[in-house]
């Protein structure tokens, strides 16, 4: 998509004509920028807003200008966005300080990889660098206030992607879920066409209303790996409608785990009563497991149906044993990333590069380093991030190993802001397989092994636990391109029994690691769709039992219950709760008589004993 900045006076045409009597310097305009891609205008002023390009109450823009192109997917873009909510909400909009230019200037530094032109973004500190500026600086913050934050004109035009989810006809803060929506029902044959969308995805989490046999044979085609249900009725039952919303109902909340279809004898063909000539009454309904037929009933009765096709679900898709089991202890352990943002001096460390520390990227780092441990993200705009990522691209040339801790431990600190792990996250150029730089930076790492100095080993560990504080890096850290590393890393690490500090910050990476798969496979028990259609993927199962592996050898040492131990132990937990029953992960615990090995855990407390006590029960399984 082409993104276009379209750049406003607010003054119109005040400030170039009155600034220089007023504040004795010339000032052109009073800049508005917003960016706009795919017909849709996205500004900052109530919150961040959204309106059809060239709709709102600024009136025609002064300036366009071709930013670039970005092919990252819309959802992606919309996430990063949902990250921004609170950098960028009303209550902290301030004309001089963190205002519409800013937003403007992050969010094109993430989709095209550079930010707006200089004299827009220095405006405020050119009129506040003059007396009459600072002394008005409150009254002119007032008088815009209503200008700025005045709400959207007209909702933007909904656009095809929005079945995805997508915040074009509203403000941020409001995003509609991600799943797709349902749609009404609506005949199979006469579905609309223009959505490029599976035919499971067309004809799921909604109620398929058939005349002909053809369609219908088709529907239950596609649920032969899954459920299906054929609903009987007519025009003229009186009872059948008790039952209609149910029936709606139940197809929503199922999603593609099953498919619903009604059939209306009043305007089925000929060829549907030959199907099932023994279907006289209606409502009469016919359920198909895996192709097969299972049941059949009659009667207008909503909690039958409604028990008759839950156990038709549970049939098509068993709920995991682990399910039933009671682990309140494992699950109230807190889900948050460990990070590690403590920010070393500065001076120092810039010291400690040489000359790679005179680039001007590194300067432009520690700035932004500085100004947002200082004053907070609004005064904090996103800097030269392309040119610091190339940066930290040669620094693995340019800086010997005992030094290349330096470079990524600035990388580290600012990956605690949202707006730059979602940067380095896709790395604008619209990629969405492996970000290039920490890829690069973690397999330089990773490849110079245990011979790698300590100082890079700690710090690259707590890089990557830092990775995860952004939800578009999480399924990067998953997939094998960058897990494979991770895995690598953190093995190695935690069988280091020469620095603790190692083994530990390890630990807090099979933390984010093994919380973050438990989520992900979690949704699956959750969400209205079958686990083969989840859009995010778990750790790869081999990555998953290495991970095991090394967490049974810390849970297996002779030592007393440590907070380390306690770690481990948490990280099983979650990796095995609800994992495959006749995945490698299950035999690798059942290999080991892991169940044995944490039951020969004595912990400290009431509360780590009833840990012990529910994993233990879940390996057991």
């Amino acid at each position: 998509m082409e993104v276009q900045l379209f750049v406003y006076d607010l003054s119109r045409g005040l400030a170039r004509a009155m600034s220089h009597q007023f504040l004795g310097t010339q000032i052109d305009a009073v800049y508005h920028t917003s960016l706009v891609f795919d017909g849709i205008e996205y500004f900052f002023g109530q919150g961040i807003q959204t309106c059809a390009a060239g709709q709102t109450h600024h009136g025609a823009p002064m300036e366009k200008i071709q930013m670039g192109q970005t092919d990252l997917p819309m959802e992606i873009i919309l996430e990063y966005m949902e990250s921004l909510r609170e950098v960028y909400s009303a209550e902290s909009y301030d004309l001089f300080l963190h205002n519409c230019n800013n937003f403007t200037n992050d969010f094109a530094m993430f989709l095209v990889g550079k930010g707006i032109p200089d004299h827009i973004t220095s405006l405020p500190q050119t009129v506040l660098n003059t007396p009459f500026g600072q002394m008005l600086k409150p009254q002119i913050d007032a008088m815009m206030r209503p200008v700025t934050q005045a709400p959207v004109p007209q909702p933007a035009p909904v656009r095809p992607y929005e079945s995805q989810g997508s915040a074009a006809n509203a403000n941020i803060k409001n995003l509609p879920p991600k799943k797709p929506t349902t749609e009404p029902a609506q005949s199979s044959s006469s579905a609309s066409a223009s959505a490029p969308v599976s035919p499971l995805a067309a004809s799921a989490g909604r109620v398929n209303n058939e005349t002909r046999l053809h369609d219908v044979e088709r529907l239950l085609r596609l649920a032969e790996d899954r459920c299906a249900v054929i609903f009987f009725t007519s025009a003229t039952c009186g009872p059948c409608k008790l039952v209609y919303q149910p029936y709606d109902d139940l197809a929503a909340q199922a999603g593609d785990k099953c498919i619903f279809i009604k059939i209306d004898f009043a305007y089925a063909e000929r060829a549907i009563g030959s199907k099932w000539p023994h279907v006289r009454a209606t409502p009469t309904f016919i359920t198909y497991l895996k192709g097969q037929k299972q049941d059949e009933w009659s009667g207008a009765d909503p909690r039958l149906l409604r028990n008759n096709v839950e156990l038709l679900l549970n049939a098509a898709f068993p709920p995991h044993p682990h399910l039933s089991k009671s682990v309140p202890n494992l699950l109230k352990q807190s889900q948050r990333p460990i990070t590690y943002a403590k920010i070393p001096p500065l001076e120092k460390l810039i010291a400690k590069m040489g000359q790679p520390g005179k680039d001007p990227a590194v300067k432009s780092i520690v700035s932004f380093i500085e100004n947002r441990e200082r004053f907070g993200a609004m005064e904090a705009p996103l800097t030269k991030f392309p040119q610091f990522a190339e940066f930290l691209k040669k620094s693995t040339t340019d800086l010997p190993p005992d030094l290349l801790f330096t470079a990524l431990d600035l990388l580290r600190v600012t990956m605690t802001d949202v707006r730059v792990s979602g940067f380095f996250a896709e790395e604008h150029k619209g990629a969405t397989g492996t970000p290039a730089t920490i890829a690069h930076l973690l397999g330089h790492v990773n490849d110079l092994g245990t011979s790698a100095p300590y100082a890079l080993r700690l710090t690259t560990l707590h890089l990557v636990c830092n990775l995860f504080t952004s939800p578009l890096f999480i399924p990067h850290l998953l997939s094998p391109s960058l897990s494979t590393t991770l895995v690598s890393l953190l093995t190695t690490a935690l069988l280091d029994d020469k620095h603790p500090a190692l083994k530990t910050s390890a630990l807090s990476l099979a933390m984010n690691m093994s919380s973050s798969t438990h989520k992900i496979r979690m949704k699956k028990y959750t969400a209205n769709t079958s686990p083969s259609h989840l859009a995010e993927d778990e750790l790869p199962d081999d990555q998953q039992v290495e991970l095991l592996a090394s967490l049974l050898e810390i849970i297996s040492l002779d030592a007393p219950f440590s907070e380390e131990k306690k770690m481990a132990l948490i990280c099983m937990g979650w990796l095995a709760y609800g994992a495959d029953m006749d995945g490698e992960l299950r035999d690798l615990w059942k290999v080991m008589t892991a169940e044995d090995m944490v039951g020969a855990l004595k912990g400290k407390t009431v509360e780590e004993r009833l840990l012990i006590k529910e994993i233990k029960a879940l390996l057991e399984v």
